[in-house]
């Protein structure tokens, strides 16, 4: 049996999709007149939150400086992402569905849209917790042939899906005091569950087992997924340079993908095809990048993403045709400070690799109390 390796959407979909699924860095130290003023306090002189200076555009999911210790940031947020390919695999909301390659697409046309709302709480000046509930709409349109259609002949495709995604929560930790020059270090684990429309469970073209060539189907879904299905956890290590006029930024990452035992996908009249024990591929990501403050209110940030997805493994094995999935992502965000609680965060990506959306679009609009 043939499957796809699909990829995260981030923003990873868009983290993704989702990888999905998709979000983006927030709460960074400082723009040139902050940190000007940071640059000559001594401990001990002001509070933590005193000596904090003000954000800058974000456009990563790891956060920077973290939430002040007894303050909440509740941030409603909304991403679109659209990706054309010639290939028919399936980009999910931060992690990976896996779904048959019987289709093979001469055009796919794929558009993905998630709204969440994200609450973060800062336990200390340097540990913040945080959840995050997403829930997707996706559309896709598929032209081309399938083999269990025949050879030539024309099969156009549409499907969708709305739900619930997967759920995330997350902690994050400061190791360090840094400063104007010198380098902070935040940690994160964030925890990914599968409270998604699971891949697995939505109803499939296909008879009894999806193979080729069994009364004409095409073996995709009849209703999209709007989760992973699998649980993950993801482990980052976030640095920020404060400098003059700009501020220096990048994350490391590495997300585990936990494997599911006796997996079934569900076929048509209700039906289970076994599938045995699924692995996803781990994936490895890094991103850079650097902000600028315009004002006292406004500021932008540039930066480049790339994701590398390993491959997936049924029963221990590779599947047939599954390659390592690379991803990589140009970004540009715009952050204004509408008033002392609240901001709006703009943030655009544009896909530069095979398998990477072509473009995505994410609004924020977090508010601190």
């Amino acid at each position: 049996m043939r499957f796809v390796n699909a990829s995260i959407s981030r923003g990873k979909a868009m983290r993704t999709s989702m990888s999905s699924s998709v979000l983006l860095v927030g709460g960074l130290i400082a723009a040139c007149s902050a940190a000007s003023q940071a640059q000559g306090m001594q401990a001990g002189t002001t509070s933590p939150a005193e000596r904090r200076p003000s954000d800058i555009a974000p456009i990563f999911p790891q956060p920077g400086i973290l939430t002040p210790a007894g303050n909440y940031v509740i941030e409603p947020a909304l991403q679109f992402s659209h990706l054309s390919s010639t290939r028919a695999s399936i980009v999910g909301f931060n992690v990976i569905p896996v779904l048959p390659n019987f289709v093979e697409a001469r055009e796919v046309r794929r558009n993905s849209t998630a709204a969440s709302l994200t609450v973060r709480h800062g336990v200390t000046n340097r540990l913040e917790l945080e959840i995050k509930v997403p829930y997707a709409y996706r559309s896709d349109t598929i032209n081309g042939s399938a083999p269990a259609v025949g050879i030539g002949d024309e099969h156009v495709f549409e499907g969708s899906g709305k739900h619930l995604g997967d759920v995330e929560i997350a902690t994050r930790y400061q190791f360090n005091e840094g400063g104007i020059g010198k380098l902070y270090f935040i940690g994160g684990l964030r925890y990914k569950s599968r409270t998604g429309r699971d891949p697995f469970e939505v109803v499939s073209d296909c008879a009894t087992r999806c193979v080729a060539g069994v009364n004409g189907r095409t073996g995709l879904p009849l209703d999209l997924p709007t989760g992973s299905g699998f649980r993950a956890v993801e482990s980052s290590l976030t640095w920020l340079l404060p400098s003059k006029p700009a501020i220096f930024f990048g994350t490391f990452s590495y997300m585990h993908n936990f494997k599911r035992q006796n997996v079934n996908r569900t076929v048509l009249n209700g039906e289970q095809e076994p599938l045995g024990e699924i692995k996803p591929g781990a994936a490895f990501g890094v991103n850079v990048g650097m902000g600028i403050a315009l004002d006292e209110r406004s500021a932008v940030s540039f930066g480049y993403e790339h994701n590398s997805i390993a491959r997936m493994r049924q029963n221990g094995q590779y599947l047939p045709g599954a390659v390592r999935i690379q991803l990589g992502t140009a970004m540009v965000g715009f952050s204004y400070r509408i008033d002392r609680v609240r901001s709006l965060n703009v943030s655009l990506g544009a896909g530069l690799t095979r398998d990477a959306p072509d473009v995505s679009v994410m609004l924020r609009l977090p508010m601190t109390f």
